[in-house]
């Protein structure tokens, strides 16, 4: 081989040297911008599996086992496209959720949205503090001490800390939802049978089957999480450059959230289901049965993920309702703002606190039936607000080329009848037939 050739093969090598350090840059340039964006998606969704979700959860593995974990594919769908209608809404149009339904459609419809989600998450925050009472109460904790120091704890968070410093606590108290990962391990399940309902669906036409699966949905598809994910994309300022990375944050929130559930009703599934203990009505219940069917550490663990589960939830909930209803009314809002720069936002979420952990403490109080009704003003709530979104995204003088998809709004139309209608469900057996109800509370 003569200099020529060898100088020719030299540069070749080196000039792909070059395309492989560029290459190297780009996928670390690629990861650093996922990781600036990630937060709002992951947040949103692992912390929609609270304390009536687990209760939920935990209901539908004992009484049905494996059989309902078919549903898990079709509602993580629904999560995603719910939620990235939200995301793309947040990086174009730079605005929040309920200060676009304001701008769009007037201070009357704003004001019957905010005043709904006002009540619905006052009911959903009384149920965190049922979640943290619960699971403090099987560690040998009464509530009277949990819930108040509870309550301190988050409202002290969210007052002393920045925006990025509260999500990033937020996002170490998500990795803690493991604990049912390895509750679902020390529960021993048949795998080869989880596999084949997971992919095969095995569905009963009965009323409490139905009522069951409606149970799901709504404790899985929450509308608060609409203002809460558009909220946070857009306090992050994230732009139309970065809407791969936001819907790359919504789809690592759906994948951990429906893996979340999947774990919980094959911990539930494999132990009480299979041992014929079918009869329990909230997380707490599921885990005292754990104890004796797959040890004291499969309860604790139980436990420990219903109360990470509660605290992250009663953080965020009245934040997020405190953002939303200031938004819609056109107040400040927002962690960063200092206290004097926005009063009713702070005051706002510390009487949602007050009033949610207080409720706990009145001897007597019906926790359950709290904790389910609140699920179903979620479901009454949820086509109202999905309604105005779908109305919003698809104007093109507002969204431009990122209206949906026919595709997406076919899901987001069929998600909306269909809760009107699973709702109607819900009702009539939480009016009518209270006995004849198989979720708890009802």
């Amino acid at each position: 081989m003569n200099l020529a050739a060898i100088n020719e093969r030299v540069e070749q090598w080196r000039q792909g040297a070059v395309r492989v350090r560029r290459r190297g840059r780009h996928v670390w340039q690629r990861v650093g911008l996922f990781l600036a964006v990630l937060g709002p998606g992951l947040i949103t969704s692992t912390v929609d599996n609270d304390a009536g979700g687990i209760s939920t959860y935990s209901v539908a593995g004992a009484r049905y086992g494996y059989l309902l974990l078919w549903s898990l594919v079709p509602m993580g769908i629904i999560l995603y496209v719910t939620e990235e209608m939200c995301a793309r809404m947040a990086v174009v149009t730079g605005k929040g959720l309920s200060d676009l339904i304001r701008e769009e459609f007037g201070f009357r419809p704003t004001f019957f949205v905010m005043l709904c989600g006002l009540l619905v998450n006052l009911g959903n925050v009384v149920a965190e503090f049922a979640g943290v009472a619960a699971a403090m109460e099987l560690m040998h904790v009464s509530r009277y001490i949990a819930v108040p120091l509870a309550g301190l704890l988050v409202w002290t968070l969210v007052l002393q800390g920045t925006h990025r410093q509260v999500e990033k606590v937020f996002l170490a108290l998500c990795s803690f939802y493991l604990a049912y990962f390895f509750s679902a391990l020390l529960a021993k399940p048949d795998w080869l049978q989880v596999a084949q309902n997971t992919v095969v669906p095995s569905v009963q036409f009965n009323a409490g089957y139905l009522l069951m699966l409606t149970a799901l949905v709504g404790a899985t598809v929450a509308p608060w999480q609409f203002f809460y994910i558009q909220a946070g994309f857009v306090e992050r300022r994230v732009g139309p450059r970065h809407y791969g990375q936001a819907r790359a944050d919504v789809i690592a929130g759906v994948v951990s959230s429906m893996l979340i559930v999947f774990f919980i009703m094959v911990c539930t599934a494999a132990t009480l289901y299979v041992s014929g203990q079918r009869d329990i009505t909230d997380a707490a219940g599921a885990a005292r049965a754990l104890a004796p069917l797959a040890g004291r550490w499969a309860e604790l663990l139980f436990a420990f993920g219903l109360l990470n589960a509660s605290l992250l939830a009663a953080s965020i909930l009245p934040l997020s309702t405190a953002q939303v209803i200031c938004e819609g009314l056109g107040f400040e809002a927002g962690i960063d703002r200092k206290f004097r720069e926005a009063p009713i936002f702070y005051w706002l979420y510390g009487i949602l606190i007050v009033v949610g952990g207080g409720l706990i403490l009145i001897p007597g109080a019906p926790l359950l039936r709290i904790l389910v009704l609140s699920q179903v003003a979620n479901g009454i709530w949820l086509p109202v607000v999905l309604i105005f979104m779908l109305r919003l995204i698809n104007r093109r003088d507002l969204m431009g080329d990122k209206v949906n998809s026919a595709a997406f709004n076919a899901v987001a139309w069929l998600t909306a009848l269909g809760m009107i209608a699973l709702t109607l469900v819900l009702i009539y057996f939480a009016v009518f037939r209270p006995g004849a109800a198989p979720v708890p509370g009802l």
